[in-house]
């Protein structure tokens, strides 16, 4: 495997599951100004155009998770928010848009290991992941309003689909800080971890799931997805059609063949 070179993220295989650290610790790991934006573009590009890594952890290198947009250049109208609001719009749409549109894409299960401070698009960042757990330091907000604007990411569209309508309302309107055992509660993240067990149970979680199945793997965050959006019948006619190709997989009969064995009736 040839990984993407990165800019402002360190990119690590460990067996079937990528670490992906993101780098730009002088930045609190923002979205804005830095390249990682381009870097998880590249390597959600490289990981479904090929088949050896299985799950993806997303960390923080630093104090933070991720800060999201740099505040110094809102105030300043600078780099990612200078022009005028049609331009902002585009720079939008070309810029940080891109994001959620390609983790939708990923073929592969994606797990945040929240090590500090996920704010604003940093916050959506962890949303737009599969599973997510929390270090002891981890901090989430949807803080946009507090600063006068909307999560133009995409954040409350993924925010109700994660917590609910309403629990979404009360974070997205008061732009108020979550903390450890709340996050629990409210279903941001899977599990609090004291700091040096996080990222080690993080990759333990990746490991188990990158162990099913490939075909059957990709296919079931899939169905996870379409769930979201798709009527009934039509998704049970999907389901139909994958798990008759689920059925002629390789991985299929040899799954089992393990678990008769276990049984003893191998």
């Amino acid at each position: 495997m040839t990984a993407p070179r990165l800019t402002d993220c360190l990119l690590q295989i460990d067996g079937r599951v990528a670490l992906l650290t993101l780098n730009r610790d002088d930045v609190r790991n923002a979205l804005t100004g830095t390249r990682i934006v381009n870097d998880i573009l590249l390597l959600v590009e490289w990981l479904n155009q090929q088949s050896e890594v299985q799950c993806l952890v997303l960390t923080g290198g630093g104090r933070a998770f991720c800060s999201g947009g740099n505040v110094k250049d809102m105030a300043e109208r600078s780099n990612d928010f200078a022009g005028s609001p049609d331009e902002l719009a585009q720079r939008y749409q070309q810029g940080i848009q891109r994001l959620p549109l390609a983790l939708s894409e990923l073929e592969i299960p994606v797990i945040a290991a929240v090590n500090g401070a996920a704010i604003g698009a940093g916050f959506d960042l962890v949303n737009m992941c599969d599973l997510a757990l929390a270090g002891e330091k981890a901090k989430f907000g949807e803080t946009f309003v507090n600063l006068g604007i909307i999560p133009g990411d995409g954040g409350a569209w993924f925010l109700p689909r994660k917590i609910g309508p309403q629990r979404a309302a009360e974070l997205a309107l008061t732009g108020r800080i979550v903390e450890g055992a709340e996050a629990v509660s409210l279903g941001l993240v899977l599990e609090l971890l004291p700091q040096s067990q996080l990222l080690p149970r993080a990759m333990q979680l990746a490991q188990q799931i990158a162990s099913k199945p490939s075909y059957a793997l990709r296919q079931t965050k899939r169905l996870l997805k379409l769930s979201e959006t798709t009527a009934l019948d039509q998704f049970l006619a999907i389901c139909a059609e994958v798990q008759g190709q689920c059925h002629h997989d390789p991985e299929h009969l040899q799954a089992v063949n393990r678990l008769l064995k276990q049984m003893g009736q191998g």
